[in-house]
C-alpha cells in the first residue's frame, strides 16, 4: 500500500518537470495549452498503469517463527486488510515481508538473528513472495513475466539464500544483487516505516512526545536523511572533482607546450624515415644472414635429432618387450602367490593333523611300553617259576635217594629252627608290608595335600574372579595385561597382543562349558601376536609375571579384520565349538580355527549319541572329531575319557563353582584328616618297633637279603629232614601246581606277546602316518620355501 503511495506521487512529479522544460523552450501560450492537456493525459494514463508494478500478489510461510504452514495469502490489488486473533499470524506476515524482501532480523523488532524466525524444533524456515510485473515499468517482463517469485530459504545456523523465479518457476536468479536491483527498480524500501511500518515502531511514534524524535521519523519517511547523506557526500564528490579539474588544467597547459617543443623537433628531423627505411633493409638483410648461419649450425643437429630418432625407435621397441616382460613376470609372481597361499593353507592345515598324529603315536608308545612291562614281569615270574620248579624236582629226587638216618633229637632241633626261621621270615615279611603302606600312606597324604592346596587357590581364584574375571586365569594376570598395554601405548608393539583367549569367549550353552574347556585346553590361557618381533616383546614381559615352565603359548597369526568364511562347516543338528561361542575378537575366532580347528569340532552332550554320530555311522562331512558334555573325546575309531571332571576357566556360574569347590576341600580335608590318623597309628606301631626296624628302614635290600637267606635256610634244614617222614607226594603236588602257574603264565606271556605286537604294529602305523605327515609338512615347506 505504502508503495502504490509513493509511486503515484513521485511519478507525476518527474512529469511536471518535463512540463517546466517545455516552458522554458516555448514562450507561446496555445504550445503551453497544448502541452498541459497531453501531460494531463499522460498522467491519467500513467496512473492507470503505476499500480501494475511492485505489488504485492501473494504471500506463503514455512515453519517461520511460531508457524508450521501459513498462507499463501492471496492480495488485492488495491487496499487489503489483515484480520485475526492474536497469534494467528499477522505479525508473522509482516514480518515475513521485511525479512522475505532482504531486510535485517533487527528491523523486524522480532529478533536479533535470522534463526530466531525458524520454528522450535525444524532445521530451516521458507518465505515465498509474489510481487506483479505487468505494465510499462515492468523489471525484465521478457525474463520475468508478469510476475516475480522471490523466494528464501533461512537455515539454522542464521545463514540465508535467494531463489528468484519467473511466473512459470523457471529460476532466473540466485544472487542478492539482483534482488536489490528489483528493488530499487519498484523503489520498494523495506526499512522504511512508511512503506513498512512494524508495531514496534507504530508504539514508538504514537507514544513520542518529543518533537525531535517525530522529525527524525519525518526525516527517515520522507527519506530527506537519506538524501543530505547523499548530498553531503556528493558536495565532498564535487570538491575533489573541481581539484582534480584545477590540476588537470595546470597539467594540461604544460602537456600543449610540449606537444609544440615536440612538433617543431620532429618537423627538423623529417629524414628520420629515411633513415628508419633505411635501418628496416639492413634488419632484414641481417636477419636473412642470420638465417644462413643458423641453417648451418641446424644442419647436423638435424642428423643428430635423426639418428636421436631412429634410437629412439629402437628404446621405445625395447621399453614394449620390457613390458611385455614385466606383464609375463607379474603374471608368473601372482601365480607363485596364489601357489604360495595355497601351499600355506595346506601347510597350516597338515599342523593340527600332525599333533594329533603324534598325540596317537605318544598314545600307541606308551600303550606298548605298558605291554612290554607286562611281558617283563610275565618273563620274570616265569624265570622264577622255571627256578622254584628245578629246586622243587631236585628236592624230591635228593628225597628220594637220601638214605641217611637221623636222631629224634637232631630231628627236633631242625623242626624248631624252621619254625623259628619261619617266624622270623613272617615278622620280617609283616615289618615289610609296615613300612610300604606307611610310605604309601605318606605319599597319599602328601597326593591329598597337594589337591587340597590346589582346590584352595583355585577357590581364591574364583572368589577373587568375581570381582575381577581375568583373575580367574591367575592372579598376575590383571597386573600383566596392564604391562601389555602401557608398552603398547610407548611403541614397543606394533599390534597389541590378545589374551588371554578365554577372556575373548563366551559359550552360548553353559551346559557345554566342559566340552569347549577340554577341546581348547591350554589354548584358554594363550596369547595371540600380529608378527615374531610382538612375541619377543611378550615373552619378555611374560618373564617378569610367569615363573619358568609355566608360560602360555604364544601363538603368531596376521591380525586380520573379518572372520574367516567358514559356513561350509556347519551340522544342521549339532553346534561346532565356533558357532556354540560367541567370540568378542575377529582375530581369536582366526586363531582358534587355524590351531585347534574349531569349526571342524561338534559339540554333543550325549556320549551315546556322539558314538552313533561319530562311529556307528560315516562322520558327518567336514567333521574329525567330536566332544561330549562330560569332556569325552570321540573320534571315528577312537574314545578318550576326560580328564577333567569340573570347567576351570569357562564356568558362566561362579557361584556355583565356589560352593562345588567348598565341598570338595571339604572332603578333601576329611580324607586327609582320615588318612592323617591311619599314618599316626601306623608311625606309632613303628615307633614302638623303632630300633628292630630303623635298620629295616635304612637297608630294605638288607632285609630282603635276609628273607632269601632264611628260606635258604629252611630250605637246608628240611633237606636234612628224613625222606621217609617228608610227605614226597606233597611235593611233587607243589611241583605239578608251579608247572600249571608255569603254563599259565606262558599263555599270559604268549597272549601279552601277540597284543605287544599287535601294538606294535598299530604303533608302527601310527609312526608312519606321523613320519608321512611330517615329511608332506617338510615337502611343503620345501615348496614355500623357495616361493617365499
Amino acid at each position: 500500500m505504502g508503495k502504490r503511495k509513493e509511486e503515484s506521487i513521485s511519478k507525476p512529479g518527474s512529469h511536471k518537470r518535463r512540463r517546466q522544460e517545455y516552458t522554458n523552450e516555448r514562450s507561446d501560450e496555445s504550445s503551453e495549452e497544448e502541452n498541459s492537456e497531453s501531460s494531463a493525459v499522460s498522467n491519467i494514463s500513467l496512473l492507470s498503469t503505476v499500480g501494475e508494478v511492485g505489488i504485492i500478489e501473494s504471500i506463503q510461510l514455512k515453519n517461520f517463527m511460531c508457524h508450521s504452514m501459513l498462507g499463501p495469502f492471496q492480495f488485492g490489488s488495491n487496499l487489503n486488510f489483515v484480520v485475526g486473533n492474536n497469534g494467528s499470524g499477522k505479525s508473522s506476515v509482516l514480518t515475513a515481508l521485511i525479512v522475505g524482501l532482504g531486510g535485517k532480523a533487527t528491523a523486524t523488532n522480532r529478533g536479533s538473528s535470522l534463526k530466531m524466525f525458524i520454528r522450535d524444533g525444524e532445521t530451516s524456515a521458507d518465505i515465498s513472495i509474489t510481487l506483479r510485473n505487468q505494465g510499462r515499468d515492468a523489471f525484465k517482463p521478457e525474463v520475468y513475466g508478469e510476475s516475480i517469485i522471490v523466494n528464501q530459504h533461512i537455515n539454522l545456523d542464521g545463514s540465508r539464500s535467494y531463489r528468484l523465479k519467473s511466473k512459470s518457476g523457471t529460476l532466473i536468479s540466485s544472487k542478492k544483487e539482483e534482488l536489490t536491483g528489483i528493488l530499487d527498480h519498484f523503489n520498494i524500501q523495506v526499512d522504511n516505516p512508511v512503506s513498512v511500518l512494524t508495531q514496534e515502531m507504530s508504539k514508538s511514534f504514537l507514544q513520542s512526545k518529543n518533537d525531535g524524535d517525530k522529525y527524525k521519523f519525518f526525516m527517515k519517511a520522507t527519506q530527506l536523511e537519506q538524501m543530505k547523506e547523499d548530498y553531503t557526500s556528493i558536495m565532498k564528490t564535487k570538491k575533489k572533482t573541481c581539484i582534480q579539474i584545477e590540476q588537470g588544467v595546470e597539467r594540461l597547459e604544460e602537456l600543449k607546450q610540449l606537444y609544440s617543443e615536440k612538433k617543431e623537433r620532429y618537423k627538423s628531423i623529417g629524414f628520420v624515415n629515411d633513415m628508419r627505411n633505411h635501418l628496416e633493409d639492413l634488419k632484414h638483410k641481417m636477419a636473412w644472414a642470420v638465417v644462413g648461419e643458423m641453417e648451418k649450425e641446424i644442419q647436423p643437429l638435424k642428423e643428430g635429432i635423426v639418428a636421436e630418432e631412429e634410437n629412439n625407435r629402437k628404446f621405445i621397441q625395447k621399453l614394449e618387450e620390457c613390458q611385455v616382460k614385466v606383464k609375463e613376470t607379474e603374471e608368473k609372481y601372482r601365480a607363485i602367490q596364489e601357489k604360495l597361499i595355497t601351499v600355506s593353507e595346506e601347510a597350516q592345515g597338515m599342523h593340527p593333523q600332525c599333533i594329533s598324529l603324534k598325540t596317537d603315536v605318544q598314545a600307541r608308545r606308551k600303550a606298548v611300553n605298558e605291554a612290554e612291562v607286562f611281558y617283563n614281569r610275565f618273563k620274570t615270574e616265569l624265570k622264577r617259576l622255571g627256578k622254584d620248579h628245578e629246586q622243587l624236582c631236585k628236592r624230591i629226587e635228593e628225597l628220594k635217594s637220601s638214605a641217611n638216618q637221623v636222631s629224634e633229637p637232631e630231628k627236633l632241633e631242625r623242626q624248631r629252627k624252621i619254625t623259628h626261621l619261619r617266624e622270623q621270615l613272617k615278622a620280617f615279611h609283616d615289618e615289610e608290608i609296615m613300612m610300604e603302606e606307611h610310605a604309601r600312606f605318606r605319599r597319599e597324604d602328601c597326593d591329598v595335600k597337594q589337591a587340597l592346596d590346589a582346590k584352595q587357590k583355585q577357590l581364591r581364584e574364583l572368589k577373587d574372579s568375581k570381582t575381577n574375571a581375568l583373575k580367574r586365569f591367575g592372579p598376575h594376570i590383571p597386573a600383566f595385561l596392564e604391562a601389555v598395554e602401557t608398552a603398547y601405548k610407548q611403541g614397543r608393539f606394533k599390534h597389541k597382543p590378545l589374551g588371554p583367549l578365554g577372556a575373548f569367549i563366551h559359550l552360548k550353552d553353559a551346559e557345554l562349558a566342559l566340552a569347549v574347556e577340554s577341546c581348547l585346553k591350554g589354548l584358554v590361557q594363550a596369547f595371540c601376536c600380529d608378527n615374531h618381533s610382538d612375541e619377543t616383546t611378550l615373552q619378555l614381559l611374560m618373564s617378569k609375571y610367569y615363573p619358568r615352565g609355566f608360560r602360555p603359548q604364544i601363538i603368531v597369526i596376521k591380525f586380520q579384520s573379518e572372520v574367516y568364511d567358514v559356513r561350509h562347516s556347519h551340522h544342521p543338528e549339532f553346534p561346532s565349538v565356533l558357532t556354540a561361542l560367541d567370540i568378542d575378537h575377529a582375530m581369536v575366532a582366526n586363531c582358534l580355527i587355524d590351531v585347534r580347528g574349531i569349526e571342524t569340532i561338534l559339540l554333543i552332550k550325549s556320549s551315546r549319541k556322539a558314538r552313533e554320530v561319530m562311529q556307528l555311522n560315516q562322520p558327518p562331512k567336514n567333521c574329525r572329531e567330536a566332544f561330549t558334555a562330560e569332556g569325552d573325546q570321540v573320534f571315528e575309531r577312537r574314545y578318550y575319557s576326560s580328564e577333567y571332571l569340573r570347567p576351570k576357566y569357562l564356568s558362566q556360574d561362579v557361584e556355583a563353582e565356589i560352593s562345588h569347590l567348598e565341598k570338595e576341600i571339604e572332603n578333601k580335608k576329611a580324607q586327609l584328616s582320615a588318612s592323617q590318623q591311619r599314618l599316626y597309628s601306623i608311625e606309632n606301631e613303628i615307633r614302638q618297633n623303632e630300633d628292630h626296624l630303623h635298620g629295616h628302614r635304612r637297608h630294605q635290600k638288607d632285609l630282603q637279603i635276609k628273607i632269601r637267606r632264611t628260606n635258604a635256610e629252611i630250605a637246608d634244614l628240611e633237606n636234612m629232614e628224613e625222606h621217609k617222614s617228608v610227605d614226597i607226594r606233597t611235593l611233587e603236588d607243589e611241583a605239578e601246581e608251579n608247572k600249571n602257574k608255569m603254563e599259565s603264565v606262558k599263555n599270559d606271556m604268549q597272549q601279552q606277546s601277540r597284543k605287544m605286537e599287535e601294538l606294535k604294529n598299530v604303533l608302527q602305523v601310527a609312526e608312519k602316518k606321523f613320519e608321512d605327515m611330517k615329511e608332506k609338512i617338510h615337502q611343503v615347506e620345501e615348496i614355500a620355501g623357495p616361493i617365499k
